[in-house]
């Protein structure tokens, strides 16, 4: 759980619409895990995005990484060698979250509603 005054700052900028998934979207952006250090949780998470590319990029991030000039989904977090979601913990959970849900069966509006759910 987020300390309080961390979740009132998350409240105030996770407003807005999920977006919708780029069609032919790829994990081509993603940094293999030969690019992402020794942290085997980030390197597992990061895999993890690799795999569902379309599902990620329909997904609004809940850390405020949606305010960013040049963002357009959570897959956008995991992009490039130094992206977001290297360091950010919700960015991280939230991908974590949805390969969870996807590999359970869920579908995409099913996740988006479980991400709301537990970063919104």
């Amino acid at each position: 759980m987020l300390p309080s005054r961390l979740r009132a700052a998350s409240v105030a900028v996770q407003c807005g619409p999920h977006p919708t998934p780029r069609p032919g979207i790829t994990a081509a952006n993603v940094p293999p895990a030969s690019e992402l250090g020794d942290n085997t949780e980030v390197v597992k998470v990061f895999d993890q995005v690799r795999e569902i590319p379309e599902v990620i990029d329909g997904i609004r991030c809940q850390c405020g990484c949606a305010e960013m000039k040049g963002y357009y989904s959570l897959l956008t977090c995991y992009e490039t060698t130094d992206a977001m979601a290297r360091q950010c913990h919700i960015c991280q959970g939230q991908g974590k979250l949805a390969y969870r849900m996807y590999k359970a069966g869920s579908t995409l509006e099913e996740i988006r509603r479980g991400v709301e759910a537990k970063y919104g």
